[in-house]
């Protein structure tokens, strides 16, 4: 299996995080968990039914799906005949292209999205990163909302915020903001705070170099010990620390 990221045109980072490619590669049948960022995903099946392991259709060939928020891991199976194209947009960035009532309606879903309103398969096949830049730079909006410095204030603190000190020195109220949270992420500020806060920790599990202790980490990441830093990453990883 190869996978490979791409950065959009410099207009389009504020809102799509990277373009990516997943393709399988013969023989090789590659599982793996997918840990919740956040961001909402476009998919483009550009090969053979993407299916699950149990051998259920999850994406049929030819056709583009919209992955919503996840508050979870999900698995991915990919098989020599797979390759994906995926447009990933950062919290709320989806509704600067796309027009949609509540992305809390697909949360932890995936649905098969308007053909009408997704890039050209065939093109993003023969001309990819360019077909992608132009596409996505004709749908730009300015933005509906103004999460992006709410957004950047959860990340800088590493979702270590309190939701009503977030609204208070963003100057909104916390109704306000669990409004714009589940309309343009799909989730709540708590639950984004959380899962900002759980990647936070991996990340210093997985670089660990100081040799801390999970103890330690737990503690550093706003957590009330190890056994609370343990359930997250068992609940968005699909993992024990250990393993991870």
């Amino acid at each position: 299996m190869s996978y490979c990221q791409f950065k959009p045109h410099p207009d389009l980072l504020p809102y799509i995080d990277a373009y990516w490619v997943v393709e399988g590669h013969q023989a090789q049948y590659i599982q793996s968990n997918i840990l919740p960022d956040g961001c909402i995903d476009l998919i483009l099946n550009l090969k053979d039914d993407y299916r699950a392991k149990t051998g259920e259709l999850a994406m049929a060939a030819g056709k583009a799906y919209l992955v919503g928020t996840m508050t979870t891991y999900k698995t991915s199976f990919i098989s020599p005949d797979n390759k994906l194209v995926g447009i990933r947009f950062k919290p709320a960035g989806f509704s600067t292209f796309y027009r949609f009532a509540s992305l809390s309606e697909i949360t932890d879903a995936t649905i098969e999205f308007d053909a009408a309103l997704s890039p050209d398969l065939h093109k993003t096949a023969q001309h990819f990163l360019a077909y992608l830049n132009r596409f996505f730079l004709q749908r730009l909006q300015p933005p509906k909302h103004a999460l992006a410095a709410i957004i950047q204030d959860v990340e800088r603190s590493k979702g270590q915020v309190a939701i009503s000190a977030l609204a208070a020195r963003n100057h909104i109220t916390t109704r306000q903001l669990e409004r714009n949270f589940q309309r343009y992420i799909g989730v709540s500020p708590k639950e984004f705070t959380n899962i900002v806060r759980f990647r936070s920790a991996l990340s210093q599990i997985k670089y660990n170099t100081q040799q801390d202790s999970l103890l330690a980490i737990a503690l550093n990441c706003g957590y009330y010990d190890h056994a609370h830093l343990t359930n997250d990453i068992k609940k968005y990883a699909g993992a024990a620390p250990s393993v991870i």
